[in-house]
């Protein structure tokens, strides 16, 4: 078996798991989240901890296993703590508010850009030139950021655009004469 999914999952108190069949659903405080398990997978819980087993011994069940034994950990940490990632606004004019369930971004086009916030997620304007994506899918903050990124992606030149806030952007050097 993967090395990944011979790991047990330790899960915090406040948080409740359950297996039925082939579907885990995990609740905690920031929220729930359910898990369609693959058929080659099976999944324990008890003591506290999730264990991930194999049902047949290939390669693709191997990957499999460790692949979701990572979304599982994913879900028991999202459902407790939460996930975020942050994103700053570089260029000059360039700034974010957040008005009821919509982002607006002025990002150097003749027409500001509006984000419809979707469910699950919050998104926070500490800032005019940060903003805060917050929610409990790993998956769903993630893409929720990669959107607001992709309207002016940073540029190699002057490095403006919506970069994320632990990016490096590596700059090019100007057309010389």
């Amino acid at each position: 078996m993967s090395r990944v999914a011979k790991n047990p999952i330790t899960v915090p108190s406040a948080v409740d798991v359950n297996v039925s069949g082939q579907q885990v659903t995990i609740k905690g405080s920031k929220g729930n989240l359910e898990l369609a398990v693959h058929d080659t997978v099976k999944v324990e819980f008890e003591d506290g901890k999730i264990q991930v087993a194999l049902s047949d011994q290939d390669a693709q069940d191997y990957a499999m296993a460790g692949t979701m034994r990572a979304l599982l950990n994913n879900m028991v940490k999202g459902v407790s703590e939460g996930f975020e990632r942050k994103l700053e606004l570089v260029g000059v004019g360039y700034r974010a508010q957040v008005q009821g369930k919509k982002l607006n971004l002025t990002l150097g086009f003749s027409h500001p850009v509006e984000y419809a916030v979707p469910e699950g997620i919050t998104i926070e304007a500490p800032s005019p030139t940060e903003v805060v994506v917050k929610g409990v899918d790993k998956q769903k903050v993630g893409q929720v950021a990669a959107e607001i990124r992709a309207f002016r992606p940073p540029e190699p030149y002057k490095g403006k655009g919506v970069k994320y806030a632990d990016e490096r952007i590596i700059r090019k050097e100007a057309k010389k004469k």
